[in-house]
């Protein structure tokens, strides 16, 4: 299986320029916010949660970031107190179509749908894309557990405890592997690598691409990366999968 391909990876995001970092902090809070509101403040019990966590510290956030971000959306509803700030905040999903008939699926966080579909109908617009009808891009993705791992030491029989342990896939590059599973075997997999000596990259449930498409116009790609780049920088945006093979 190749073309796992979500654009928000940490080699987009590491040694970005502070007046983004802001933002890029911002949208993790949002991350978290979320997930407290929908299942609590205890990542261990609250497993979107404890990813939401995971991810910030991936990207640097401060813990100190991370706590206001729990302690606000853990904050009484009597006290009112931010409330306005986070009790409207909701995950919607995005069906499109960039340059050349891509799929993409976008993942938002918002507090005004109306404003964020207005938003991103406008930045797809500006790069030969466009919103998608319900059902029509999402059927051909997949949830699934995407764990990066670091390439070195990782020989036969470390791949054959990965797939012991529920990897579904297993997908090599350059300097890393990415490792596919069902959703409720990444936890598993994750532990059992960590008690290996194994350096985990990153480790998320992402929207993946049945049938990936290779890109070789370069024209097409440059258009493509700024899309990306554009959507990226839309303050709701938190992810954008898409069926490019990388």
């Amino acid at each position: 299986m190749s073309g796992h391909s979500k654009w928000s990876q940490i080699k987009h995001k590491k040694g970005i320029a502070d007046q983004k970092r802001g933002q890029l902090f911002s949208k993790l809070s949002k991350n978290i916010i979320l997930a407290v509101k929908e299942k609590g403040d205890n990542p261990n019990i609250n497993y979107q949660l404890k990813l939401a966590i995971e991810k910030a510290k991936t990207f640097n956030m401060p813990n100190d970031s991370i706590d206001r971000a729990i302690k606000k959306a853990s904050l009484p509803t009597r006290q009112g107190v931010g409330e306005k700030e986070t009790s409207n905040f909701e995950e919607v999903i995005y069906e499109a179509y960039g340059p050349g008939g891509t799929a993409l699926m976008l993942e938002a966080i918002t507090d005004n749908r109306n404003r964020t579909v207005a938003e991103i109908k406008h930045i797809l617009s500006q790069y030969e894309g466009k919103l998608a009808e319900p059902g029509s891009v999402s059927w051909m993705f997949e949830k699934r557990a995407v764990i990066e791992i670091k390439k070195n030491k990782i020989d036969e029989n470390k791949e054959l405890d990965i797939i012991e342990a529920g990897a579904e896939d297993l997908e090599s590059h350059e300097e890393k592997i990415d490792v596919y599973a069902k959703p409720e075997n990444l936890e598993n997999i994750k532990n059992r690598l960590i008690k290996k000596g194994v350096e985990i990259i990153s480790a998320s449930i992402d929207l993946v691409a049945k049938n990936p498409v290779q890109i070789t116009n370069q024209a097409a790609k440059k258009k493509i990366e700024e899309l990306f780049e554009a959507l990226d920088d839309q303050e709701d945006v938190q992810e954008i999968y898409s069926n490019i093979k990388n």
